[in-house]
């Protein structure tokens, strides 16, 4: 069966090996990825996402923080692979951080006393949603991407760099830039162990 929107998702793809040149502006770029995240629907509509896109010396700057967090904690004799890993994501033209804002939780917690356990778990939906929308909106404009998780080791000297609200909680780091390899083999487990369909 043929849906428009499934050939949309299957173009969704991991790219790791990513480049500066990008086919739209910096500025369009910033406004689709605006875009996408305003329309990723939210549990009570809590609009609790909030994103960071950086470019040019800012990228590279948060590429940097990551590189010298993991340098003091992975031993020197095997850094060389994670410095290669490292350095791919920060060869590419811009990076997204995702951020959900707890303080929007913790609001929700108390107007909706009933479902105070929820709203956390909710939180998590909203970022996995909002990060799939980024992710398959730059993947409609040749963009590749990747979803990386360096959080929460990298938190402090994240909020320190770019004095960022502490109601914030970063979830996921997506570099992305232009495509400069294919895209490896995708592979998918039995539908029979994945689904249960009944009528």
């Amino acid at each position: 069966m043929s849906n428009p929107a499934i050939e949309i998702f299957k173009k969704r793809r991991s790219q790791y090996v990513i480049g500066k040149d990008i086919a739209i502006s910096q500025d369009d770029t910033a406004a689709l990825i605006k875009e996408a995240v305003k329309q990723a629907p939210t549990s009570f509509n809590s609009q609790s996402s909030r994103a960071v896109i950086l470019f040019n010396e800012q990228h590279d700057k948060f590429w940097q923080i990551v590189m010298e967090t993991l340098r003091k904690i992975v031993p020197a004799d095997s850094f060389e692979p994670t410095e290669q890993k490292v350095s791919s994501f920060a060869a590419g033209a811009g990076t997204v951080l995702f951020f959900e804002d707890q303080e929007v939780i913790k609001g929700l917690q108390e107007k909706f006393p009933l479902y105070a356990d929820n709203f956390p778990v909710w939180s998590e939906h909203a970022t996995g949603i909002a990060q799939f929308a980024v992710w398959t909106a730059l993947s409609q404009a040749d963009i590749g991407a990747s979803l990386q998780h360096y959080n929460p080791i990298i938190d402090d000297a994240v909020f320190d760099a770019w004095d960022l609200p502490a109601s914030w909680t970063l979830r996921a780091q997506m570099p992305f830039g232009s495509n400069e390899a294919p895209f490896g083999e995708k592979t998918f487990m039995d539908d029979e162990q994945r689904f249960r369909v009944f009528s």
